[in-house]
């Protein structure tokens, strides 16, 4: 279970005084709480691991346009800083998949529902975001999917 193996590594970070990972850590493990507390009123939980592996991606995403953002500012102390934040939350992450992989699974997802052109972009985006969301970028898959259907 990821939630366990950030506990794990948050102790480890502790007694190794590692103050920058256990920092990323603490924010990573309050996103979560946020997250178990917005689910509270919501629908049907969603598998754990799952519930987990959306909050590192948005949390993620969030960094990555601080970094360009600072990048931009001429800021490179605070983008060192927040690029430090992504290399702590993606160890928890799954390995995500290649391009190759991502135009595979399009393409197979594309045959077995039969669709042929933009009108079916939904059915796919859907289909593949029930199938492989924890291990693919959905914001690069949307791309990959419009030039499939292209």
């Amino acid at each position: 279970m990821i939630r366990d193996e950030i506990k794990a590594a948050q102790i480890a970070a502790m007694k190794a005084g590692d103050k920058e990972a256990r920092g990323a850590i603490g924010l990573i493990q309050a996103a979560i709480k946020n997250r178990d507390i917005e689910m509270r009123t919501g629908a049907a939980p969603i598998d754990d691991d799952a519930l987990v592996v959306e909050v590192l991606q948005k949390m993620v995403k969030q960094r990555r346009e601080s970094i360009a953002m600072y990048d931009q500012g001429g800021r490179p102390e605070l983008a060192a800083a927040e690029a430090a934040e992504v290399a702590v939350i993606e160890r928890f992450l799954p390995r995500q998949m290649d391009e190759a992989e991502t135009v595979a699974a399009i393409a197979a997802i594309k045959a077995e529902i039969g669709a042929v052109g933009m009108k079916d972009m939904g059915r796919l985006m859907a289909e593949l975001k029930a199938r492989h969301a924890t291990t693919l970028d959905m914001s690069k898959a949307s791309g990959m999917v419009k030039a499939a259907l292209s």
